[in-house]
């Protein structure tokens, strides 16, 4: 039997009542507003055959445009995605660390990058590279946009580690020590295996927040798949039909890397304790001794 839950009452006939009322009207209102949108649309001609199978009909719309626009976002967002994980995995061990420096300076480091604007932090890396032709003319915007991206979004996965960390049952850590292990031993093969299990759901979050970050790079001229997008709209007459259809592809791209992200994870993973002990650290096999005497048996 379940324990009875202590953050709110269950509610009663009127008050299931009353959130169907809210419901239906909430529903009513989203379709109103949506309504009126296509009216809207209608209107001004956004909605003419002609101008959406002029832009999404039209060959050099995907080859010159769109096409090359997602080239560029996958390219962005993949180097930062694993730059990001890297950067994650390193600062948030070290924010568990028993060391205090080691503590303090990665503290100090997640706590700085994100509380900046992942667009501050692209106009500054841009800036630097583009003022020293850092990477060059083609890659400087590029990599602008890949350290930012970088930095925002590997502080906030390092804490997703270590929270993740600290919400593991105590005894885990415990039975790693009584076992041997050091604390460093623990920490990467007991708990850290555990907490990233436990943190999937919010780190496939934070891999399409960084997907669609990419975005931004339109502000230091990185040719992603929103400026691309806009540039079609504006070449083809056909901004609301370029927009609607940049939306759909980031729909498509962020609900197939969730559905690849969450693919290997095997059912019940979520809840699933392992514990895995070097070799080295298995205690060894104890003899049991009688203490009975010795019996001698006569013929």
């Amino acid at each position: 039997m379940s324990a009875p839950s202590v953050l709110f009452d269950v509610p009663g006939p009127r008050a299931r009542a009353r959130y169907r009322v809210f419901t239906l009207v909430g529903l009513l209102l989203a379709v109103g507003l949506l309504a009126l949108v296509l009216w809207k649309l209608g209107q001004t001609g956004q909605l003419d055959g002609a101008m959406w199978s002029r832009f999404v009909l039209t060959s050099d719309v995907w080859t010159q445009y769109l096409v090359p626009g997602i080239v560029k976002t996958l390219q962005a967002a993949a180097l930062s995605i694993v730059l990001a994980l890297v950067f994650g995995l390193v600062f948030g061990m070290g924010r568990l660390s028993r060391a205090a420096p080691v503590r303090w300076f990665c503290g100090v480091v997640v706590e700085f990058f994100r509380a900046v604007p992942v667009l501050l932090m692209m106009y500054f890396a841009y800036g630097v590279y583009a003022t020293n032709n850092v990477f060059g003319v083609d890659f400087n915007a590029f990599y602008g946009v890949v350290i930012g991206l970088t930095l925002y979004n590997g502080s906030v996965i390092a804490e997703l580690v270590r929270s993740g960390v600290h919400q593991l049952p105590r005894g885990q850590s415990e039975a790693g020590l009584s076992l041997g292990l050091t604390p460093g031993q623990v920490l990467r093969s007991i708990e850290l295996p555990q907490a990233l299990t436990a943190m999937l759901p919010a780190l496939v979050g934070q891999l399409v927040v960084i997907l669609k970050d990419s975005a931004l790079g339109v502000a230091i001229t990185y040719p992603e798949l929103l400026q691309q997008g806009r540039d079609a709209g504006t070449a083809y007459a056909a901004v609301i039909p370029a927009y609607i259809v940049v939306a759909l592809i980031f729909i498509v791209i962020n609900y197939g890397l969730t559905v690849l992200a969450i693919a290997p994870e095997p059912p019940g993973a979520p809840g699933m304790a392992l514990v895995i002990v070097p070799p080295a650290a298995r205690p060894r096999r104890l003899i049991r001794r009688s203490t009975r005497p010795a019996t001698t048996v006569r013929p």
